[in-house]
């Protein structure tokens, strides 16, 4: 159970604060909500309380977690299968996972393939949303806005 001011990560959609938790009723069904408002984009979320072990939610990572990300961004691309519709369907399966390092690590590849053979319109949305998962979380964790974290993330993996 999370509360109030709880900063947490919501996969496939990122890292966020918990600004309320309501009751609300939707299609004649009372539940409650997590409200969650995001810092990119200023976007808020309603989480159902009853199924957020399903969905996966935990805690952002702490500040010591963060020299892992960055370990994982300025490494060596992983081998990905040459087939574009395998190497989405792995991609997309470590972003589902909602670990951090696994998102970083689909950020590096893709920014990596992208310089050195461009990427289609379906890996490039990937890298988009998988940028932004990865950049959400680390602006709640180390208090900077989302140009710095992009332009850390770039200088790293350069």
């Amino acid at each position: 159970m999370f509360n109030i001011g709880d900063k947490i990560v919501y996969p496939m959609h990122g890292a966020g604060i918990i600004e309320a938790i309501e009751e609300k009723e939707i299609l004649g069904k009372k539940r409650k909500y997590y409200i969650m408002r995001m810092p990119i984009g200023n976007m808020k979320v309603m989480i159902p309380l009853d199924s957020v072990n399903d969905i996966g939610l935990r805690e952002v990572i702490n500040s010591q977690e963060v020299n892992s990300v960055v370990e994982v961004l300025g490494g060596a691309r992983t081998v990905m299968p040459g087939n574009w519709n395998r190497r989405y369907r792995a991609n997309m399966d470590k972003i589902k996972s909602g670990d951090i390092l696994e998102v970083a690590d689909v950020v590096r590849n893709l920014i990596i393939r992208d310089r050195e053979k461009g990427l289609s319109t379906g890996e490039r949305k990937m890298l988009n949303n998988a940028k932004q998962i990865l950049v959400s979380e680390l602006v709640l964790v180390k208090n900077m806005d989302e140009a710095e974290i992009e332009k850390l993330i770039d200088s790293i993996i350069e």
